[in-house]
């Protein structure tokens, strides 16, 4: 779906200021909970996971307490699975898939890996159903020393003790139609540039790293959630949004060019999923399941391999 729009906030060709942040966070409605979706949840797992807090974000009148799931079997002679869901924090799937890794499938790991699981990296812009945070920056373009989103400091903060232990990490991600009507329009606008429309892929794709490309593993994972929800196919120049489409429903990029989440690690295994939940070829449910098929196969991948 490609959409054009003229976004109400600032003025064309200038970046915004701080007033044109404020306005923009103004427009921001909250439309769900983290405490009641994310929080009490990861509550009832607090019987058989250990759960911690690695920092806490205060926006306004709102505190939110960032969590992290562990293996309460943790041992330090096995290697470490890291998942992340929620760095968007509109892309519903990737926290509910996380969530639903850890209600359903967890368990199957107990000495074979150790588990790091954060749900919701970003959990203000969960409960507004938006792509940047409280202060109009993308937490996906922030993962380096000098970023300015505090999301993913505090993350990169969390792991940094752990570099070197890492063997895989999938980052949970969405594609929406509202990247062509709302922040693809809402970027444009901030950056004081015109916004260029891209056609939005319809299906299930993983962003690969060039710096870290294994097409096997990439590829393992895609076999495995074709059987739960499409996957995306190439334009007419065999490219999604831009980048060449290395293999089916794969494409790649140097993710550390643009600070992307699935570097903080130095894993030899990374991807990060793309689910397109306004398709109507599938569902919430569907994008969901996907997310955790895709996290069992990295993981089963990764420990084969």
């Amino acid at each position: 779906m490609t959409t054009t729009q003229f976004y109400p906030i600032g003025t064309p060709g200038q970046p915004w200021t701080e007033n044109e942040k404020k306005q923009w966070r103004q427009r921001q409605t909250r439309s769900r909970y983290y405490k009641n979706d994310v929080l009490d949840v990861l509550q009832q797992l607090t019987h058989r996971d250990e759960i911690n807090q690695y920092g806490e974000l205060h926006y306004g009148d709102d505190v939110y307490p960032l969590m992290a799931v562990k293996s309460k079997d943790w041992d330090d002679s096995l290697p470490i699975a890291l998942i992340t869901g929620g760095v968007h924090g509109y892309e519903t799937s990737g926290v509910m898939g996380a969530l639903d890794f850890l209600s359903q499938c967890q368990h199957e790991y107990a000495g074979k890996v150790n588990l790091l699981v954060v749900p919701c990296v970003s959990p203000w812009a969960y409960e507004h159903i938006a792509r940047w945070n409280y202060h109009a920056v993308d937490p996906n373009r922030q993962f380096y020393p000098e970023g300015n989103a505090e999301e993913s400091q505090l993350l990169m903060a969390l792991i940094a003790p752990l570099k070197g232990q890492f063997v895989v990490h999938i980052d949970l991600h969405e594609t929406t139609d509202t990247d062509g009507s709302e922040f693809g329009p809402a970027l444009a606008a901030r950056e004081g540039v015109q916004y260029k429309p891209e056609y939005i892929p319809d299906g299930f794709y993983l962003v690969s790293d060039t710096q870290n490309s294994r097409l096997d593993f990439q590829h393992a994972i895609i076999s495995a959630v074709k059987d739960v929800t499409h996957i995306a196919p190439s334009d007419a120049s065999g490219t999604m949004l831009g980048y060449p489409v290395i293999c089916p429903g794969v494409v790649e990029y140097d993710n550390n060019a643009y600070h992307l989440c699935a570097t903080i690690t130095g894993a030899p295994f990374t991807t990060t999923t793309e689910v397109y939940p306004d398709s109507a070829e599938t569902s919430l449910a569907e994008c969901i399941k996907a997310q955790v098929v895709a996290i069992r196969r990295a993981i089963e991948f990764a420990l084969a391999n």
